[in-house]
């Protein structure tokens, strides 16, 4: 069964069955998500998993590597692996829904819809999803007001395989974050912010000159084992800051 799986797993892969090792994370995930297992507890050692699944180290390490990457597990040398702790309270940036942010201020939220595609993933954006060129990516670029001012520009790719709803969406009733929340629940982040210069649309859509800094924020989220979506979000510098506490 072992040697069945891991030879068939590239063939799997573009026949578009699960391989094994996807599999395991999979289950994994599944163990988690539940609450069968919580953070703190330590998960099957990797032999343990072998023989259950009936595959190689090779293919289980694999498994178990990519959510060590994802920070879903955490690996202790000389201990064993265990549900990582969640960190999302202590980043800089909470995530939540921008319209949230605004109302928490007591201001109006409301949105323009710029852009709204079916697209195929850049060499550059399947690198990010961890996917080959062209696979089907949605594109949305909604552009975000408080008390009828533009405060964010939101460039958003969506993964049709983690959100296959996203392009029914009313994104003046609900924001892109609040529908991924639901639908792709939260798993890992990734996230960096830098002063850029706004190109001429992203000027344009903030009523801003194209001298004027932005804050940019640009993230990435995990849902279901898979990159859920990649997003752009540009700041007006003299209307925006980011803050937190640890």
């Amino acid at each position: 069964m072992t040697a069945e799986l891991e030879s068939n797993e590239d063939k799997e892969e573009q026949g578009g069955r699960v391989p094994a090792f996807l599999l395991i994370k999979n289950y994994l995930l599944e163990q988690i998500q539940s609450g069968h297992w919580k953070e703190g507890d330590a998960i099957p050692s990797e032999q343990a998993l072998c023989k259950q699944f009936g595959v190689s180290r090779m293919t289980v390490n694999r498994a178990v590597r990519e959510l060590t990457d994802e920070q879903i597990l955490s690996r202790i040398q000389g201990s064993g692996t265990y549900v990582a702790q969640h960190k999302y309270q202590a980043t800089l940036v909470e995530i939540k829904s921008i319209a949230e942010e605004v109302r928490a201020r007591g201001h109006r939220h409301r949105s323009e819809l710029h852009l709204l595609e079916r697209s195929k993933a850049s060499e550059q954006m399947a690198i990010h999803f961890g996917m080959k060129p062209g696979h089907p990516l949605f594109h949305s670029v909604i552009v975000h007001f408080e008390n009828d001012i533009p405060i964010q520009v939101e460039d958003r790719w969506v993964n049709p395989e983690v959100a296959p709803d996203y392009m029914q969406q009313d994104f003046s009733a609900i924001t892109p974050n609040e529908y991924l929340m639901a639908a792709a629940p939260l798993q890992g982040v990734n996230y960096s912010i830098e002063a850029l210069g706004p190109p001429k649309e992203i000027a344009e859509m903030l009523h801003i000159g194209g001298k004027d800094p932005c804050l940019v924020l640009k993230r990435r989220t995990l849902s279901k084992g898979e990159v859920a979506s990649v997003a752009t979000m540009w700041h007006p510098g003299s209307r925006y800051q980011f803050a937190g506490s640890f």
